[in-house]
C-alpha cells in the first residue's frame, strides 16, 4: 500500500496567500508595485528580515537534530520519537509564550517543526485506519505533524499487525469515544499483539456538511459513515428532512462519492472540502458538541516494553496502561483493586474483555494515574505481579493533549 507523505492525497496546490498575512510575499521583486498604504512596505520589509532569520534558525535547529539522530543511530534501543521529551518542550514553550501568538498557535507550529526533525533523522511510517481523509488520519497528523509517512490500513488488526511486524514504526489507535464508549476490538488486539503504548491524545470530532453545491436547497443525498449520520440525525431532520441518507465505509469515502455527484453532500472533517473542490455548507452539525475520541500511539514492544521511567517535569500527569489476568478465585479482582488503592493511585479506566480461547475467562485493561515503571513505584508493581495470574505493562506515557483541528478548518 502506498505511503502517504507530507500532505493528504488529493490536496490542491495552496492558493496564493494574502499579501498582508504572508508578509512581503512578492514584495521587492522586479516591477513590483509599491503599496499605496503608508508604512505598509516598511512593515513588510521587517517581516522579510524576520523570515530570513527564522529560516536560518530553523535550518540550524535541523542540523542539530540530524546530529542527535546520528547519536541515536549508534545507541541500541534509542528511538527517534520521544513523546515525553516533546511534551516537556511544548509545556516549556507554553510557559514562556508572551503572545500575541496563542499557546495553541505555538503548539501547532512546533508540532510541525518536531515532525520535520523526526523525518530528517529517520523516515517514520505511521499506520492509521484509512482511507486517507478519515478522522483518524487527521487526528494522527494533528498530533505527529505532516512530515510522517502515513500508511492507510483497511482495519484495526492490519494496524496492529504492521506495528508488531515492524512494517510500520507507529500506529494511531482510537480506544474510546466520549459519547459512544470504547472500541472493544482494539482492547482485544492489545492482548493478541506484542505492542506498547508510547503516547495518547484526544481529538475533537466535529462534523461538517461538504458539497459541490452552493446551498442546502440543492442537496438531495447525504453520504457518510453510519456513526456520523447518527451523530447528526437531529440536524439532518431539521435542515434536510427529504434528503436520502446513505451509509458508506468511511467519511473519506463519503466525501469522494459526494464530490463526484450532483445534488450530493457528505458529512466529515472540514479539511476534506478544499482537497476535493467542495464547500463547507454547514459546520459543527453534530447533535452533541462535546464529542472527543481518545487515541493512543503504539509501537512494537521489543525490549522497550520495560522502558525507563518518564520523569516528566510538566504540569501533566503520567499514566500507565496495564493488561492483566486475575487468579481463578473469589475476590481476586477486588484484591488487585485494593492493592492499587492502598498505594494511593487513582485508576481512571477498567475494561474487561473475554480471553480468546478460554471460555468464561477474562483479561482486564486498566489505566492508572502514575508512572508504574518509576523506581518509587517498584513496591506497587511487585505486589501487582504477585497478585495477578499475568500482568503486562502496555506503556507509561504523559497525559495527552486535546487537539481540535476542526476549528481552523471550519470555514475551509
Amino acid at each position: 500500500m502506498a505511503a502517504f507523505a507530507t500532505s493528504p492525497v488529493g490536496s490542491q496546490p495552496p492558493a496564493a496567500p494574502d499579501a498582508d498575512a504572508a508578509g512581503s510575499a512578492g514584495h521587492g521583486g522586479p516591477g513590483q508595485v509599491q503599496s499605496a498604504i503608508p508604512g505598509l512596505d516598511a512593515l513588510r520589509a521587517q517581516i522579510d528580515e524576520v523570515d530570513s532569520r527564522l529560516l536560518e534558525l530553523l535550518n540550524r535547529r535541523a542540523s542539530i537534530s540530524l546530529s542527535i539522530g546520528r547519536l541515536k543511530a549508534g545507541t541500541p534501543g534509542a528511538k527517534i520519537y520521544d513523546p515525553a521529551r516533546e511534551a516537556r518542550l511544548l509545556e516549556s514553550l507554553a510557559r514562556r509564550n508572551q503572545g500575541p501568538l496563542t499557546c495553541g498557535h505555538v503548539e501547532s507550529i512546533w508540532r510541525e517543526i518536531m515532525s520535520a526533525s523526526r523525518a530528517l533523522q529517520k523516515p517514520c511510517a505511521v499506520a492509521y485506519l484509512g482511507p486517507e481523509g478519515t478522522f483518524s488520519h487527521f487526528a494522527a497528523m494533528d498530533f505527529l505533524g505532516r512530515s510522517m509517512n502515513f500508511m492507510p490500513c483497511a482495519g484495526f488488526e492490519e494496524i496492529f499487525s504492521k506495528i508488531a511486524s515492524g512494517e510500520c514504526d507507529l500506529g494511531a489507535i482510537p480506544l474510546e469515544n466520549s459519547i459512544y464508549g470504547t472500541i472493544p476490538q482494539n482492547f482485544d488486539l492489545f492482548a493478541q499483539y506484542d505492542v506498547r503504548i508510547m503516547a495518547e491524545f484526544f481529538s475533537r470530532i466535529a462534523n461538517s456538511l461538504l458539497s459541490r453545491e452552493a446551498s442546502l436547497d440543492s442537496v438531495g443525498t447525504v453520504y457518510s459513515h453510519a456513526q456520523p449520520l447518527g451523530q447528526c440525525a437531529g440536524w439532518l431532520r431539521a435542515n434536510l428532512p427529504h434528503a436520502r441518507l446513505i451509509s458508506v465505509a468511511s467519511t473519506a469515502t463519503a466525501a469522494r462519492q459526494a464530490a463526484e455527484g450532483d445534488g450530493a453532500a457528505s458529512i466529515g472533517h472540514p479539511a476534506l472540502a478544499p482537497q476535493l473542490g467542495m464547500r463547507v455548507l454547514a459546520s459543527h452539525i453534530e447533535d452533541n458538541k462535546d464529542n472527543w475520541t481518545r487515541f493512543v500511539l503504539v509501537c512494537a514492544a521489543g525490549s522497550e516494553s520495560r522502558a525507563p521511567a518518564i520523569r516528566q517535569e510538566t504540569g501533566k500527569a503520567n499514566k500507565t496502561s496495564l493488561l492483566f489476568k486475575v487468579q481463578d478465585r473469589a475476590g481476586a479482582l477486588s484484591s488487585v483493586l485494593n492493592i492499587i488503592t492502598s498505594h494511593g493511585v487513582n485508576m481512571t479506566k477498567l475494561e474487561s474483555r473475554p480471553l480468546k480461547g478460554s471460555a468464561w475467562k477474562y483479561v482486564f485493561f486498566a489505566d492508572l494515574e502514575c508512572d508504574l515503571l518509576d523506581p518509587s513505584r517498584a513496591p506497587l508493581l511487585q505486589e501487582l505481579e504477585a497478585q495477578c495470574a499475568s500482568l503486562r505493562v502496555l506503556g507509561c506515557y504523559p497525559e495527552g493533549p486535546q487537539l481540535d483541528s476542526t476549528l481552523s478548518n471550519a470555514g475551509a
